[in-house]
């Protein structure tokens, strides 16, 4: 059975489509060690809260496939689902008896993305402001850097993304110096406020014992 799984999926999305991009804001590839495995990565889409957001997850398939759907998980927090968790959709392993054997990854991949757009609670969603998703939202790209395994099953994401993250950062070192130029000022105005003071204080002195020179001479 798991050799006819494996099968249909070869036939039905080949390894070299499966990055194609097929499916609009979404690419998805399987393990190289287990066909029953799926990685896929959303892209927030413009107009959403996230926007600018890449959303990692993975897809187990039952060895009928595609007799009995899959599971669904998302690993990248998004505000919309819970991580490392089983979803409840249509279109996952919840729901067998609303599955139906024609529907692909593709089908798959785009209920997904429909229903994260919309704000219906499900078993696996999390309830958060837009706020707080376009937060996570940029905070996405650097958190899936940090998973090897991401990395190593979209080598050319992971490649852009990174030239990305380091662009900005050498973007951002003149605005990080240029905020440590006004300190030095900021010093000097202090050094010269205590330089008055001190000359302030000393004027006074000076000037009582100038008075009382004067008051004893006069005596």
């Amino acid at each position: 059975m798991v050799l006819i799984t494996m099968m249909f999926l070869l036939k039905k999305y080949g390894w070299s489509n499966s990055h194609s991009g097929s499916v609009p804001f979404a690419i998805a590839a399987p393990l190289s060690s287990n066909i029953l495995e799926w990685h896929y990565v959303v892209f927030g889409a413009p107009d959403t809260p996230y926007d600018g957001g890449y959303y990692h997850g993975k897809l187990i398939f039952p060895a009928d496939f595609p007799f009995r759907p899959p599971s669904i998980y998302m690993i990248t927090p998004s505000g919309r689902f819970q991580i490392n968790t089983r979803l409840c959709l249509s279109i996952s392993d919840f729901h067998p008896d609303t599955w139906n054997p024609s529907w692909t990854v593709s089908t798959i991949m785009m209920g997904l993305i429909s229903f994260m757009n919309e704000t219906a609670p499900t078993l696996g969603s999390l309830s958060t402001s837009d706020d707080e998703k376009r937060v996570l939202a940029k905070r996405s790209r650097d958190y899936n850097l940090r998973d090897k395994l991401f990395c190593e099953i979209f080598p050319e994401l992971s490649a852009t993304l990174r030239e990305e993250s380091e662009r900005e950062q050498a973007n951002s070192t003149p605005e990080n110096e240029a905020d440590r130029v006004p300190k030095p000022a900021a010093e000097n105005r202090e050094s010269s406020s205590l330089t008055a003071n001190v000359l302030m204080i000393a004027g006074v002195v000076l000037l009582a014992l100038a008075v009382r020179w004067v008051i004893i001479n006069a005596s």
